[in-house]
């Protein structure tokens, strides 16, 4: 176990870095600056010129981003252009909200779909059939348009759950969970077809194994030989589905909390690049590949728990 947590930072300091390095090269692309976005288009060209020189704009590429990266080293993301606050605090504050909504995609994933596969596995038949249904719908239908169905069924029409907003767990747990709802199913839609489709055909691949009659011989119930044997020899692939669909959820986090106006890092991405905010850009690409890193981990260290192999 120690040996995969070594592994794991030896694999994190270059992906942050290498991360890091690019998003500030592809920020410092794209047209126009932060100073132009602050001043306008029709700013005097002096006051334009001061304004870039104190922002450190006028400095080389390379040399603004080993300026940022030594404070980065720190614990320091800079400030933001916009706000002219700390980034780390910023990003800080708004980290549970995007955490909530992607574990809570994650856990309602996982359990439709291992639900969905384990159930048609056994049962089969059209069960099966329903399950390939869903996979192409998940790939089909677009998160922002589910998003603005669920809004007007749930929230418009019915009134059920809010249509947009966040409410923090600390004023009110019942608030904050209806506030996640529709936001979480929206997300996890897409999600659980594939969980659903690898945990059955893995499963379905396990109970034709020789181990699987020779349990069966012993007189060992049904019930013993899924739970303690096929799901457990299944897992590993519905894992490594799993860990994909969290990496690939952080960015459909991104557009799910425009829609429902959360106040998480997707939002906040969204208005920086718009004012070319590039500290603020620079610090959610830090924390977003900070994320990956540590699911990545998750997914490794529930390898050593279903696969003694993996810890030897």
């Amino acid at each position: 176990m120690r040996k995969l947590v070594i592994r794991w930072l030896l694999t994190a300091v270059p992906l942050l870095l290498g991360v890091s390095a690019l998003t500030f090269v592809l920020a410092s692309l794209v047209p126009g600056d932060a100073a132009r976005s602050i001043l306008g288009l029709n700013a005097d060209p002096a006051q334009y010129r001061q304004l870039r020189q104190q922002l450190g704009l006028d400095k080389p590429l390379w040399q603004r981003y080993l300026h940022w990266l030594w404070r980065a080293m720190h614990g320091d993301l800079g400030q933001s252009i916009q706000s002219s606050g700390s980034v780390t605090s910023e990003l800080g504050g708004r980290l549970g909200v995007t955490l909530s909504l992607v574990i809570g995609a994650v856990l309602l994933a996982a359990v439709v779909g291992v639900g969905l596969g384990l159930t048609s596995a056994l049962r089969g038949g059209v069960l099966g059939k329903v399950v390939d249904v869903l996979s192409l719908l998940g790939l089909a239908v677009p998160t922002y348009w589910l998003g603005l169905v669920l809004v007007t069924f749930l929230a418009v029409r019915s009134e059920i759950f809010p249509a947009t907003g966040y409410v923090p767990f600390a004023d009110s747990p019942t608030q904050w969970f209806e506030s996640l709802v529709l936001p979480v199913i929206t997300l996890a839609f897409s999600s659980a077809a594939p969980i659903a489709k690898q945990t059955r055909d893995g499963v379905l691949a396990e109970l034709g194994k020789d181990y699987v009659a020779v349990l069966r011989a012993r007189g060992i119930s049904e019930r013993r030989i899924i739970l303690k044997h096929v799901l457990r020899n299944a897992g590993t692939p519905v894992l490594s589905v799993v860990g994909l669909v969290a990496v690939g959820l952080f960015g459909g986090a991104v557009l799910v909390e425009t829609v429902f106006v959360l106040p998480g890092l997707g939002g906040e991405v969204v208005s920086a690049t718009g004012a070319h905010d590039i500290p603020v850009i620079q610090g959610v690409a830090v924390f977003f590949t900070a994320l990956v890193v540590i699911v990545n981990l998750l997914v490794e260290l529930g390898y050593a728990a279903l696969n003694p192999k993996v810890r030897a």
